[in-house]
């Protein structure tokens, strides 16, 4: 509770949980939160992506074009190619902030079985 006597959650309004439900469902994906992290670290075109992540420029474009949509990456003309980033700052560190939970659970997991062993 806030010192107004509500939850964090009364001050939400229904468009910005949907808002963010559509996020999470664009990043339910593992190339899109592989995407994400790459270009939170550097603008790339399709290609250096798609190599990197190991998938065709064609599965890759898709990717892009959903995550263009949902507002979460942004392109802009490099000569002839197009040059993608992170158009939104917070949800990678959304992403960020997920996957060094999900490294801490990993480790504590770890450390309870070898010192229960």
């Amino acid at each position: 509770m806030t010192e107004h006597g509500t939850t964090p959650h009364d001050q939400i309004d229904d468009a910005s949980l949907h808002a963010a439900a559509v996020m999470f469902g664009m990043l339910a994906a593992t190339a899109r939160l592989q995407i994400v992290l790459l270009l939170s670290s550097g603008e790339r075109d399709v290609g250096s992506l798609a190599e990197e992540i190991g998938q065709s420029v064609a599965a890759v474009s898709q990717h892009l074009a959903k995550l263009k949509l949902a507002g979460i990456v942004r392109s802009r003309k490099e000569g002839r190619r197009q040059v993608y980033l992170v158009d939104d700052a917070g949800v990678s560190d959304v992403v960020a902030l997920a996957l060094r939970n999900r490294q801490l659970k990993q480790g504590e997991t770890v450390r309870r079985t070898v010192h229960s062993a």
